[in-house]
């Protein structure tokens, strides 16, 4: 059976664990000092010239957003261009001067030094975000991309709530907060520590010219990104969920103090249950995913994201009649139902969240790899600016809380749906994903064998219709099957398959042309560097037994001189997707959950292929498991 690696492994590495210290005592930090500030606005009455609280409120978020949309595009092209290791040292320096400054403005309870300071480690996470996400593909493998993804979307999570409630409790511990300005200095220091343990990650252009035109670069970058149309659309995705996030995150003190009446630790209460649910949710994903860039997860995400969002205004209960601390507040029945709907809307989010940075970080071009991460910055600030004016135009027409956010649920409903029509692959893994998922349990043995880059060939043992759903759902790589354009008849796996860009293949008496259009698109696909998937039986298994494999595969390989990767199915003889009881999908199912294995073979060197060959070694992977 092959190994899955347990994405907790990355922690004893070099390569990984200085990175995740870094971050997540930056992302510490960073809440830790917001929500210290946001709490003296809230709960202790600090006003900077006249302004409401919740007016100072919306200027935290826009001094910490700003810098995202004025520096992302020179951060990038610094990132491209310099180690990211030696990046992430400068950055940390800064870390430890802002947190002197900041030790100043708590000193002295002096709000126009705290502000200055939320802009100034906006400026920080603008120079620090296409470092992280961009230096992972230097330092993972391509099987550790989603799980090192979701430990650092954890880990920021874990970071956020910690500071969090460290900022609440740390905030009014002595009058000049002495407490606060060490826990900020020393967070500083370790992160910078922890920086210099971070292996070299040079640059893949170092001759590369910083163009200091901030506007000029970010209209460029963004314009190049549009030109790839999955990443284009999964950062799209990403900016999205910032837009829905900055209204859950700037309307929820404000929910826990007006709505609820509940005092800051009622606030801390669902901000902790949403970033656990993040953190669960974004370590589901290397589980859930085998490991691989799961794109079905996406839509499964959003689907939680708009169920539990729409929930939490029918959830909302009425006002208490008195003020009430977290410890109160949980021993309200009423309020459970609540609490869940919080950290189901996390656990979703993150399943949403993990698998478009992974899509983003492996499909775009290694050279233009920081530069795709700040321009996701840049995209994310802008949808956080609108989801600012959204949520003030609503606060201007005296929309109440819960309805902003059941707006906010209703709206991702919209969004979601019209970024699967744009994109049919996120809805078509989706499809595999809950078919493979939900009525087989399969067993991987050998996946590894099967190459990571260039041009392959799988065949494959044909038992049922479902087969090329259940090696779609498992292989890492995107495949394209070689099909019988019968199969494009059926409902569901037409949309598939038509979206997998599957091959139609005809029997030369129905369509003399059909083969050879074929096998030209085979030998296409494969000067491309892909993997196409044939079943050289020809046809489903009548009995259960394998048929002659037919000496296509010796065309396409002669051709195309390509390793072949020899795989089994076992165990889907008698599904109902098989023809054991009839003809497939219209007799009724004896069983409706299966155990099945997927086993793969060393890859036969192209000249050593044939057809009977093959036979005989999937033959052998298969045994008597029919």
């Amino acid at each position: 059976m092959s190994h899955h690696p347990n994405q907790f492994d990355l922690f004893r590495t070099r390569r990984f664990l200085p990175l995740f210290l870094t971050q997540f005592l930056g992302a510490f930090n960073d809440n830790l000092l917001k929500n210290a500030i946001i709490v003296l606005i809230s709960f202790h009455g600090l006003r900077l010239s006249g302004l409401s609280g919740e007016v100072l409120i919306q200027l935290t978020a826009a001094l910490f957003i700003l810098p995202f949309l004025l520096f992302s595009a020179t951060s990038g092209q610094i990132c491209e261009k310099y180690d990211k290791a030696s990046i992430a040292r400068m950055v940390k320096l800064l870390e430890v001067l802002i947190m002197l400054v900041a030790a100043a403005g708590f000193w002295l309870n002096n709000g126009y030094i705290l502000m200055s300071t939320i802009f100034l480690m906006g400026v920080h996470s603008t120079l620090f975000g296409p470092l992280k996400f961009s230096v992972l593909p230097q330092y993972l493998r391509p099987h550790e991309l989603v799980g090192g993804n979701g430990m650092i979307e954890m880990g920021t999570f874990i970071s956020i709530i910690l500071g969090q409630v460290a900022g609440t409790l740390l905030v009014g511990m002595d009058s000049h907060h002495a407490t606060l300005i060490s826990a900020l200095l020393l967070c500083a220091v370790l992160g910078y520590l922890s920086s210099r343990a971070m292996p070299a990650a040079p640059s893949s252009i170092p001759e590369l010219k910083i163009d200091w035109n901030m506007a000029r670069q970010s209209w460029q970058i963004v314009n190049h990104l549009r030109g790839n149309r999955p990443v284009w659309l999964a950062l799209l995705g990403i900016s999205w969920f910032w837009f829905l996030g900055a209204i859950y995150l700037s309307k929820l003190p404000s929910y826990a103090d007006l709505v609820l009446n509940g005092d800051e630790t009622v606030f801390t209460l669902l901000m902790t249950l949403f970033s656990v649910g993040l953190g669960i949710g974004s370590m589901l994903c290397e589980r859930l995913s085998g490991s691989k860039v799961e794109l079905g997860l996406v839509p499964f995400g959003s689907l939680g994201l708009c169920l539990f969002g729409i929930d939490l205004y029918f959830a909302t209960p009425a006002m208490a009649a008195s003020r009430l601390d977290w410890w109160q507040f949980v021993h309200y029945a009423s309020h459970w139902r609540l609490m869940a709907d919080f950290a189901l809307i996390g656990i979703f989010g993150g399943l949403y969240i993990v698998p478009l940075y992974a899509l983003a970080q492996s499909r775009t071009e290694p050279e233009f790899r920081s530069r795709a991460i700040a321009a996701n910055n840049i995209l994310n600030s802008l949808f956080m600016i609108l989801s600012a004016a959204f949520a003030a135009v609503l606060a201007h027409f005296h929309v109440s809380i819960p309805v902003v956010l059941l707006i906010t649920a209703l709206l991702n409903l919209v969004v979601a749906a019209y970024i699967y029509t744009l994109l049919p692959e996120f809805l078509m893994r989706f499809v595999v994903w809950i078919l493979t998922h939900t009525m087989y349990r399969i067993r991987h043995e050998g996946l590894e064998q099967i190459p990571e880059e260039g041009p392959c060939v799988l065949v494959c043992n044909h038992v049922s219709f479902m087969d090329a759903m259940i090696l779609a759902g498992s292989v890492r790589r995107p495949i394209r099957f070689v099909m019988d354009h019968n199969i494009f008849k059926v409902p569901v796996l037409r949309f598939v398959f038509k979206t997998a860009k599957a091959i139609p293949i005809a029997p030369a008496k129905e369509d003399p042309d059909a083969k050879q259009r074929a096998f030209d698109a085979v030998a296409a696909a494969l000067a491309e560097g892909e993997v196409v998937c044939i079943f050289p039986e020809g046809r489903l298994t009548s009995d259960g037994q394998m048929s002659p494999f037919r000496t296509g595969i010796e065309e396409i390989v002669a051709r195309t001189p390509v390793p072949v990767v020899p795989m089994a199915l076992c165990g889907m003889w008698g599904s109902f997707f098989s023809r054991r009881y009839g003809k497939a999908m219209l007799s009724i199912p004896r069983r409706v959950w299966f155990r099945i294995a997927l086993k793969a073979a060393a890859p036969v060197p192209p000249a050593e292929v044939s057809a009977t060959g093959l036979q005989q070694q999937v033959a052998a992977l298969r045994g008597d498991w029919q």
